[in-house]
């Protein structure tokens, strides 16, 4: 059986790559198989997994030591580069090492912890406050690229806030409701949609039709169905299914308070 050797890389492609500087032999004359072709992990940001791929190891090269081989190579990336390509590994690197030298008898602290591995992942200089009352705990971050932070639409910071609530609630015994904001961005949405619902509330009352309000996370139907719960001339209701949902406001046809879905 010809000897092999294993090489990792974000992707296949780059693994390839990787064996070709080890090996020091071109990509078409490298003979490989692809053991796992790896993954982003969830989100984007945690859990990501490399490609790995296995070589037949030409006959002039079976004398190189495995241990000297495949070692990391030199690249472009920059200690200090915050490239959100590289973001993936680098984030589910720091978890792991911040799992293995932290103690989980207060899983807030732990989730505080985890929050600060991921955004320095992401930006610098960026800091974080909390603030707890008896139905949730805010996470206040103030301070490096809120842009990137946040994302488009508020994508990245869900996904942020989606993983450290999921990691807080996993080690502690009692549910805990995270909330995550960066520089007052859902605060300032949350004042801007309760404006937006209750004039297209008004438009429904006034014109008998329903009004439809464009595609909405979770968070944002929240803010809808409470801004409109105790208006009794309408009505609010999720449609369709997965997280990201219409959400539709309806006349009510007589005063009856009809109970709020979605």
């Amino acid at each position: 059986m010809s000897p092999s050797l294993e090489f990792k890389g974000k992707d296949v492609e780059q693994a390839v790559k990787n064996a070709c500087e080890a090996l020091n032999i071109p990509k078409e004359k490298l003979k490989h198989d692809v053991i796992s072709y790896g993954s982003t992990g969830i989100f984007g940001l945690v859990g990501a997994k490399k490609a790995k791929i296995r070589v037949n190891v030409p006959e002039p090269l079976r004398e190189v030591k495995p241990e000297t081989v495949g070692k990391k190579q030199p690249n472009n990336i920059g200690d200090g580069d915050k490239s959100l390509t590289e973001l993936p590994v680098r984030t589910a690197r720091a978890l792991d090492d911040f799992k293995a030298d932290t103690n989980l008898e207060n899983p807030v602290d732990f989730g505080m912890g985890v929050l600060q591995r991921i955004i320095d992942c992401i930006t610098t200089d960026a800091t974080i406050s909390i603030k707890q009352d008896e139905d949730r705990t805010l996470l206040r971050v103030e301070g490096g690229n809120p842009a990137l932070l946040i994302g488009k639409h508020g994508q990245t910071l869900e996904a942020i806030q989606y993983l450290v609530e999921k990691i807080i609630n996993k080690h502690g015994e009692q549910r805990i409701r995270i909330q995550i904001d960066v520089e007052s961005y859902l605060e300032n949405r949350q004042a801007s949609l309760q404006k937006l619902v209750g004039r297209l509330a008004e438009k429904a009352k006034q014109t008998r039709k329903p009004v439809t309000i464009g595609q909405m996370n979770a968070y944002d139907r929240r803010i809808v169905h409470l801004a409109l719960k105790d208006d009794s001339g309408v009505r609010t209701k999720s449609i369709g299914n997965g997280y990201i949902k219409k959400l539709m406001i309806f006349p009510r046809k007589n005063s009856i308070r009809e109970k709020v879905s979605g």
